[in-house]
């Protein structure tokens, strides 16, 4: 897909840095470049030094041009970066520049899309790009590599592959009825179709990995007053992050703290006391504490095991409507004032365990639990994964599911053949093979300016 307007932005943070680059991307990003310098541009690849003029040729700027033609850049169009000084106001009036010489304003992932479009990236490998400027850990940074290299496009093209082969046997079944070998029934393509489904669940769990590792998991510590829940925070978070006194109601907001346990991205809160108060403050500091709660992917119910509290019962007491025990753990704090050893083990189908956060004991084993918790088992070939995918990969299951029925069941080859067409569809959403515009710009509008 060949663009009419050439589009720019600058493609470095915005602030003060000794380097700051502006990016051009289509058919008059070489015209452009040489207004701008009133001179001839550097050959494709080749760093030259130039100035930058405004429309009175007085000097704006001088740095490096860099030249890219078609089809050989990123955004398969010709492709000029401009690598002045990092100032945002010597910024803006180059770009400013840029766009009086004929140049649009880029949208959001503008460039990324039209690496997209014109076949340069599939849709994976696009949104990989922003994973990557977005990890927040060395692991999910590595994952986010894997994936704008092609690993997760390749397995999931994999499985395309054969479910397009799988296709091809059932329309021959359905096309040539006369044949004396009825291809539906002669355990050919129930055992491909099954191998198929093989396939989609194995992938599918390796994302559920990337996945884990792009969105991390939304952590929430909750409980009465001095239980020691910002002690635990300070113990997981490894640094004195939460004020700890001995004074009830001392947390009165939020506290939120990015942290990795194991590798796995943790969204860790620290939230008021629940109790009854008639401090306004502090009212205010509770009711945030439950909108955290209704939100967590993990409750930690924090109780002081020196009080001989039921966890359970005051499970019930607040978190009434998430007594799920894929939600809620249960930790005995304080260990170190009852003599208790640190033990994980079963409280009536709950997840508990007996922790000293002031003395740090049985912390470890909590990250532990906590990992486990989330099914967190990083694989060197793990690759970045997004909720779209996951989603896109359930309906395909369900298709295959609904092609497994209609085989084995009904013995019904059209009806076959549409629910694989449906799976096609919804594993081909992935790559972008069968991607609707508006998912496209959705995807695209949440990347940075200048990507």
């Amino acid at each position: 897909m060949q663009h009419q307007t050439t589009i720019a932005a600058i493609a470095t943070p915005p602030g003060r840095g000794g380097v700051g680059v502006i990016r051009l991307s289509g058919p008059q990003a070489y015209a452009i470049a040489e207004q701008l310098t009133q001179n001839a541009l550097p050959k494709a690849r080749m760093a030259g030094f130039r100035q930058f003029l405004d429309f009175e040729n007085e000097v704006l700027d001088e740095g490096l041009v860099i030249c890219f033609p078609n089809p050989n850049s990123f955004t398969g169009e010709d492709v000029v970066e401009l690598q002045g000084h990092g100032g945002p106001v010597i910024q803006n009036a180059l770009l400013a520049r840029c766009l009086e010489l004929g140049a649009t304003a880029a949208k959001a992932g503008e460039f990324s899309m039209r690496a997209f479009e014109n076949g340069k990236l599939d849709l994976i490998q696009a949104e990989a790009i922003a994973d990557l400027i977005d990890a927040t850990s060395q692991a999910a940074a590595r994952s986010a590599v894997r994936s704008l290299q092609g690993a997760f496009s390749h397995k999931v093209n994999t499985v395309l592959e054969k479910l397009i082969h799988l296709r091809l046997h059932v329309e021959a079944a359905i096309d040539f009825p006369e044949e004396e070998i009825d291809f539906l029934a002669d355990g050919k393509i129930l055992t491909l179709l099954e191998e198929v489904q093989h396939s989609v669940a194995a992938v599918q769990q390796s994302a559920r990995q990337g996945q884990l590792l792009r969105e991390g998991l939304q952590v929430v510590i909750a409980g009465k007053p001095n239980a020691g829940k910002s002690s635990l925070l300070n113990a997981l978070a490894g640094i004195e992050r939460a004020i700890v006194t001995d004074i009830a109601g001392t947390t009165r907001d939020v506290l939120h703290e990015k942290i990795s346990l194991n590798g796995l991205p943790i969204t860790l809160t620290d939230t008021a006391g629940l109790r009854e108060t008639g401090d306004v403050v502090e009212k205010e500091g509770i009711r945030r504490a439950i909108k955290e709660i209704e939100q967590a992917d993990l409750l930690l119910l924090v109780y002081d095991l020196s009080q001989g509290e039921d966890p359970l019962q005051l499970a019930r007491e607040y978190f009434e409507h998430h007594l799920e025990p894929k939600r809620l753990m249960l930790i005995g704090n304080k260990c170190d004032l009852t003599g208790a050893t640190v033990q994980i083990g079963d409280f009536h189908g709950f997840r508990h365990i007996t922790v000293s956060a002031k003395q740090e004991t049985g912390v470890q084993s909590l990250i532990e639990a906590i990992t486990a918790h989330a099914g967190f088992q990083p694989e060197e070939d793990t690759f970045i994964a997004r909720t779209r995918h996951l989603d896109a990969m359930k309906r395909t299951q369900h298709y295959l599911a609904e092609a497994h029925e209609q085989l084995v069941v009904f013995h019904a080859g059209e009806l076959v053949a549409e629910s694989l067409r449906l799976a096609q569809n919804a594993l081909g959403e992935i790559t972008g093979e069968f991607s609707a515009d508006d998912l496209l710009g959705k995807i695209f509008g949440s990347f940075c300016i200048g990507k």
